[in-house]
């Protein structure tokens, strides 16, 4: 596999990636700096049980959440949406901006100019989305690391190391199916539209299977569910994740073999 390709496709993203990291850091601190303020206050608590329970399914309210806890609180406050939000984004759009992007802006020829197969040129760009994600991943985990002790927040490594891990899972699953379509189908339009409405439906059924009940036989598609609710409480579903991550493969995979069977499209 062209290692120069993994190279530039992490290299030629290197600035966006920074101010991607930075940002994410940069909101991690502003949530945690508000814990403090909040710390061992029952009103909290008190306030989110009086929410409509279709409200507290959403956003990942599960009974016995403490909101006046560190855990507790950043599991609501950054990953029942905000932190698998802007990975997501991220990841969807680094996976369609790196095949079907460069095959809309006429820049894929240059890419294939390598001695190399279609199918391994995607598979290279594949494991550079994937150290895309995980550089936003990583960044989170060693901004809350960071900031533990100096607030308070409470953490336990190993739920940390968890969390991000989850994070990281569901983001390869969309970023590699945004690069297999890509490969696949020429629309970058195609690319992010698909995955996005992938995430948002998987992650409404996540939400929602507890008060629909027609949802529920629905909730073992969804890599939200895999992956597990609150990481920093309970940690996560480590088999759940490595099926999501695999589920991620096949897509990138499938879109390396049917790269081989199309024309490339020139602008």
């Amino acid at each position: 596999m062209p290692t120069e390709l993994v190279r530039t496709g992490i290299g030629d993203h290197r600035r966006g990636l920074l101010a991607w990291s930075l940002g994410i850091v940069g909101y991690i601190a502003l949530i945690a700096a508000i814990f403090p303020s909040i710390e061992g206050s029952p009103d909290f608590n008190q306030l989110l049980e009086s929410y409509p329970e279709v409200l507290r399914s959403l956003f990942g309210l599960s009974e016995g959440t403490d909101i006046t806890s560190g855990p507790g609180f950043l599991d609501v406050e950054l990953f029942s949406f905000m932190l698998p939000l802007l990975v997501l984004v991220q990841a969807i759009g680094a996976g369609a901006g790196t095949f079907a992007g460069e095959e809309d802006a006429g820049r894929l020829e240059l890419v294939l100019a390598y001695p190399v197969r279609r199918r391994d040129a995607v598979l290279a760009r594949g494991i550079a989305v994937a150290a895309q994600v995980l550089v936003l991943c990583v960044a989170a985990g060693a901004a809350m690391l960071v900031l533990d002790p100096f607030l308070g927040l409470g953490l336990a490594r190993e739920n940390v190391l968890a969390a991000v891990s989850g994070l990281a899972a569901i983001g390869l699953f969309h970023g590699w199916l945004a690069l297999g379509l890509g490969a696949a189908v020429p629309s970058r339009a195609v690319a992010i539209g698909i995955p996005a409405g992938v995430a948002a439906t998987a992650y409404l059924v996540n939400g929602l299977h507890a008060v629909a009940g027609w949802l529920d036989p629905f909730r073992v598609l969804s890599p939200f569910w895999l992956v597990g609710s609150s990481p920093l409480q309970t940690g996560i579903d480590w088999l759940g994740a490595l099926i999501v991550v695999l589920a991620g493969a096949v897509a990138l995979a499938g879109g390396a073999v049917l790269v081989e069977r199309r024309d490339l499209r020139t602008p």
